[in-house]
């Protein structure tokens, strides 16, 4: 019985034959290991040195002209202007002008505390097109899929830590209901409120400052009184934003002699011009003097001021009034039509409309407010859109830094190497250097996102995705361009054809449809 169970199979022979083995297999387990790992480590060695030997991208054309969707100039017979921002380029001393009077009548009309004054307006802290919670007192920003771009989350001047949302928002995607009302803008009824235009920069940078002095020093708030004080504080002032510019308006306005040849260029094609604006007529007369000449109103056939867009895009019934430059006064008479080198005032696009004959796409409207002056006009009457948005010129001079472009198209390799080598199951060596692949590209998307804005990154993308900025631009502008004299690069009959919009299946393959 006992010489049986010494038998070939025997679990004694069996538990001895594997003893003996074992250093054999942990040492062909180790070869595994160190070499998945040396395969990894050449893998790597062999992408750098691709990326050195590549050659690095063509740069963007900062005064280029780019389409979101198909627009044919040759269609085009009316052009359409907003003011401030779009004919009117504003230079840095708006930012400070509109924060300081700000901030000081949150001083002397709400009683704020007095050292509040001595707080100073810090550009390039805030971009546009960020989202401001504000019932958490949250400056924030999204991507196009409504998720937080973690590591820029503020309360105040001070970023969040990645646990400290999660722990606020339970997850990294925004429910949509929390950030556009039920008519799919952004309203009273929003949750969340988005810088769509440059004068809400100093806005929120001043939020921000005075939400800052009341943490440091303690003082219990509400955050939602404190973001409709700062908001109305900054609005009441527009009126005397307007006076003081009126009186200097060089200091305050970028001087762009292409304004006129613009005009001229469009007349001399046969095309249309017109000015729709929320301002009022002195600040606009003031601006157009220094932009065009004395004669500025003789290049538009309708001028509208104080508007009051976006209701001037979807009110009915709202009459379109003559105004008076010499009184000041708007003239109650009926207007039945609309004459060269008169000023008007609010009325409805409906009405202009009916009585010049313009629909559809033979007009072009420029704005560079998204919502205020771009969304009604595509969305409900079939106008073709362009978007100023200045904040451009200064993403494509970051686009065309050698060094930016090289640290691009390393990261996208590294990614790459990341994806392809991600199953490395149960090896600790090959997960020791996959992880130190994902921390060099954490440090270089980081790197990426701060040559944009050290806060917030690019106006444009949210690290792989597009911003929600540029969301609703793209789906609210046919073309858009960093500054309007741009289009004097392009023919009256030019062709924009928008870049193909590669999906993720086809990204091997080039084809229309």
């Amino acid at each position: 019985m006992f010489q049986a169970t010494l038998g070939r199979n025997s679990p004694y022979r069996i538990y001895n034959a594997i003893e003996k083995a074992r250093p054999v297999l942990l040492c062909n387990v180790i070869r595994t290991y160190i070499s998945v790992a040396e395969r990894m480590n050449d893998a790597y060695t062999k992408a750098h040195k691709t990326l050195l030997g590549k050659k690095l991208p063509h740069d963007v054309n900062i005064k280029g002209v780019f389409a979101c969707n198909e627009l044919d100039l040759r269609e085009v017979r009316v052009y359409g202007f907003d003011y401030d921002y779009t004919l009117a380029c504003y230079k840095p001393s708006m930012d400070f002008l509109l924060y300081n009077l700000g901030r000081d009548r949150l001083v002397d009309k709400l009683k704020y505390p007095e050292g509040i004054r001595e707080l100073e307006y810090q550009p390039g802290f805030a971009v546009r097109g960020l989202h401001y919670d504000v019932s958490k007192g949250l400056l924030l920003k999204l991507d196009s899929f409504l998720q937080i771009q973690l590591g820029s989350v503020y309360r105040g001047l001070t970023a969040l830590s990645d646990e400290d949302v999660m722990k606020l928002y339970k997850s990294r995607t925004i429910p949509l209901a929390y950030v556009e009302s039920a008519r799919g803008g952004v309203d009273a009824s929003s949750k969340m409120v988005q810088l769509a235009d440059l004068f809400s920069v100093p806005e929120m940078s001043l939020l921000c400052n005075v939400l800052d002095y009341f943490q440091r020093h303690q003082i219990d708030f509400h955050p939602e009184i404190l973001f409709s004080d700062v908001k109305t504080s900054v609005q009441n002032c527009h009126p005397i934003m307007h006076r003081l510019v009126q009186a200097n308006v060089s200091e305050y306005l970028e001087l762009n002699p292409d304004i006129r040849k613009l005009f001229e260029q469009l007349k001399n094609n046969g095309k249309k011009l017109f000015l729709i604006t929320n301002s009022p007529y002195n600040f606009v007369n003031a601006g157009m003097t220094l932009l065009v000449g004395d004669d500025w109103i003789d290049h538009f056939e309708v001028v509208i001021v104080q508007a009051r867009k976006p209701r001037f895009f979807t009110d009915e019934s709202r009459p379109i009034r003559m105004f008076d430059t010499e009184t000041g006064v708007h003239l109650w008479d009926r207007v039945t039509k609309l004459e060269r080198g008169k000023i008007y005032c609010e009325g409805t696009l409906k009405q202009l409309e009916a009585i010049t004959g313009w629909q559809g796409k033979q007009v072009l409207y420029f704005g560079d407010h998204p919502y205020t002056d771009l969304a009604d006009v595509t969305l409900e009457h079939g106008w073709r859109t362009g978007a100023i948005v200045h904040e451009l010129s200064h993403e494509i001079q970051t686009l065309n830094n050698d060094e930016f472009k090289l640290n691009c198209n390393w990261l996208q390799m590294l990614t790459m190497l990341i994806e392809d080598h991600q199953e490395i199951e149960d090896n600790p060596m090959a997960k020791n250097v996959l992880d130190k692949w994902i921390e060099e590209r954490d440090r270089l998307r980081m790197s990426v996102k701060r040559a944009f804005n050290h806060q917030f990154g690019s106006v444009f993308r949210s690290g792989n995705n597009s911003s929600y900025f540029f969301r609703k631009l793209h789906r609210l502008s046919d073309i858009y361009t960093a500054d309007l004299t741009n289009l004097l690069n392009y023919s009256s009959d030019h062709l924009f054809y928008p870049r193909l919009n590669v999906m993720p299946h086809d990204y091997n393959t080039v084809y229309c449809m």
